[in-house]
């Protein structure tokens, strides 16, 4: 029997694929909610729900791509302030959360802190490159000058 997944079952099937199971097993899975079969009006609706997220995900990739050319065309550098001794050492650290939020408050650009991949937080004054993953797709970088208060 040729079913839809409506659910990932594992070693099976992730969401949205088609495939033929098993009678027993597909009965199995359309009873526990987890596919459903696919007939013709199943079929005609999951191309419409694969057409309408691979738009959406154009969409999200496209914004992306846009993020990454207004952080990289230069104009973006993210200034912070902090206590330093007088080796250049910082007292404490610059973690990601203050970068997103330096970003967004200098230029109004808000970068989620987990898609910051710092991989420890900066204990130095100076510039820093920090890598920003904006989608599976698409990283870009943010430039942070940290001086002294």
């Amino acid at each position: 029997m040729k079913v839809i997944f409506t659910q990932d079952v594992r070693n099976k099937g992730k969401r949205g694929e088609v495939k033929e199971l098993p009678d027993g097993y597909a009965n199995f899975l359309i009873k526990g909610n987890k596919a459903k079969q696919a007939n013709a009006a199943a079929m005609s609706k999951l191309k419409g729900q694969q057409q309408a997220e691979a738009k959406k995900e154009a969409e999200i990739v496209a914004e992306a791509k846009e993020v990454k050319e207004k952080l990289e065309s230069g104009k973006y550098v993210v200034e912070l302030k902090a206590k330093a001794g007088a080796d250049g050492r910082l007292f404490g650290s610059i973690t990601s959360k203050q970068i997103a939020q330096g970003l967004e408050k200098q230029y109004q650009l808000k970068i989620d802190k987990r898609k910051m991949e710092l991989k420890e937080p900066i204990r130095s004054m100076g510039y820093v490159n920090v890598p920003v993953k904006l989608h599976n797709e698409v990283s870009s970088k943010i430039r942070v000058h940290i001086s002294e208060k």
